[in-house]
């Protein structure tokens, strides 16, 4: 299979580093509030490409942080009167809530940067020791003119990287590049260090939590393309400096959302937390939206394509309805072992065309619906298939089995249509409608 790898920005055969298996990070939310639906996008997509390579027999390892220790967190604390530990508390509930609102996986990994102070010390004072960082007045630096690559992911020169940096402004840094390991700090939350009371840096958390459960390097790393510069750029030159590599062999990056052509923004008024979002579209609706454009191409959401999610969604449903109902009848059992297809993996291994798949599974959807009508010999094995692919896209979808009373009223409407008395036979497909077996 074939992934785009952001640092090379060319289509890489895909190889782990160990065979069978993998290794995967995901940069997490800021918990200082609830997670806006751009959060949203890298948590469906790696949902998205977790689940394939669990379908092609990968022993995967997914982790994704928490960043819990952050000035963001601070002034929330003190917009709503509490700590600084109860504000991280109550919004990494609302996010895990979001999750299982939006029926996402279970991730493996969750590491929070509060339990990873004492190896953030020991990774700054490495860099100290090789001369990659520096202190000045109780804060700690990272030495950005040492790394010859430094620029590597966003391909940027230095003066552009300097103009379009938001490492914050510090007259005595040796360069306006270099950025916090370790930051002084006389307001809210602070915690010792070798070098005075103060917080970790942002951009040293997350390879620092990569190296503690996975080690120098993994075969992914991934997140919102915004995150490029600085995040995974600075991410990049601290790995360099300690384990002489880039973290991963793989960097991928999912593309921003815009709402009705505009880029989202709280300034412009089109900001949406994805506990309000959940509220107006269902869970497959959205994840249909979203995997309709390749992960790497902007999101532009609009109502059109809600309308079109909700059409794919209402036909996946119908044609399994029925389906359900044919295997019941006929005494065959759907099980959840996955089936495969030829077409579905060559989409997929083309770095994820998840769109191509859509359109896959609606030309599926269409054959089921011949199968039932004709009685055909296929209806078990297509309904396996789009069973097989809506659970890697993350979609959920039910096949239960029919009760004894179920499959009695379906008896009954059976018999009164083949004796014409409709009358009675709508009675029973009224019942069947409200029991959702048709």
């Amino acid at each position: 299979m074939k992934i785009y790898n952001s640092l090379s920005k060319k289509l890489e055969e895909f190889r782990p580093i160990e065979e069978g298996k993998i290794t995967m990070y995901v940069c997490g939310p800021t918990v200082y509030n609830y997670v806006h639906i751009g959060n949203m996008r890298p948590v469906i997509t790696f949902d998205m490409v977790y689940n394939y390579f669990k379908y092609l027999g990968y022993q995967v390892t997914y982790a994704s942080n928490f960043t819990d220790i952050n000035p963001k967190i601070t002034k929330a604390a003190q917009e709503l009167n509490i700590n600084e530990r109860e504000v991280a508390a109550r919004f990494i509930k609302a996010y895990l809530d979001d999750l299982k609102n939006y029926n996402c996986n279970i991730i493996d990994k969750r590491p929070r940067v509060i339990e990873s102070l004492d190896d953030i010390f020991k990774f700054i004072e490495t860099l100290i020791a090789k001369d990659f960082a520096y202190v000045i007045d109780e804060s700690v630096y990272f030495r950005v003119s040492k790394i010859k690559d430094y620029g590597i992911l966003s391909k940027q020169d230095i003066e552009d990287l300097i103009s379009g940096s938001r490492i914050e402004i510090n007259e005595k840094k040796e360069n306006p590049l270099d950025f916090a390991l370790w930051r002084k700090t006389d307001e809210g939350e602070q915690f010792d260090s070798p070098w005075g009371k103060g917080i970790p840096g942002w951009h040293t958390e997350c390879v620092v939590m990569i190296n503690k459960i996975f080690g120098p390097k993994i075969d992914i790393h991934a997140g919102g393309v915004d995150l490029k510069f600085p995040h995974h750029e600075n991410e990049i030159a601290q790995s360099i400096a300690l384990n002489n590599n880039y973290i991963a062999n793989y960097w991928m990056h999912n593309g921003h959302i815009n709402i009705n052509n505009e880029k989202m923004s709280k300034s412009i008024g089109n900001f949406i937390f994805a506990k309000d979002f959940i509220k107006e579209h269902n869970a497959n609706e959205i994840k249909i939206a979203f995997l309709n454009t390749h992960y790497r191409q902007p999101l532009n959401l609009t109502t059109k394509i809600f309308e079109e999610a909700q059409n794919i969604n209402n036909k996946i449903i119908a044609v399994l309805k029925k389906a359900n109902l044919h295997l019941n009848i006929n005494h065959l059992k759907y099980t959840k072992t996955s089936v495969k297809d030829a077409l579905f993996e060559e989409y997929m291994n083309d770095d994820f065309n998840t769109p191509n798949v859509i359109t896959l599974l609606l030309t599926l959807v269409k054959e089921l619906n011949q199968e039932i009508r004709t009685q055909g010999k296929n209806i078990l094995l297509l309904t396996s298939k789009i069973l097989t692919i809506t659970n890697i896209l993350g979609l959920t979808y039910n096949m239960p089995q029919l009760t004894e009373h179920q499959r009695e009223i379906y008896n009954k409407w059976t018999e009164e249509r083949a004796k014409k008395n409709y009358e009675k036979a709508d009675y029973y497909r009224q019942e069947l409608i409200k029991e959702n077996i048709l």
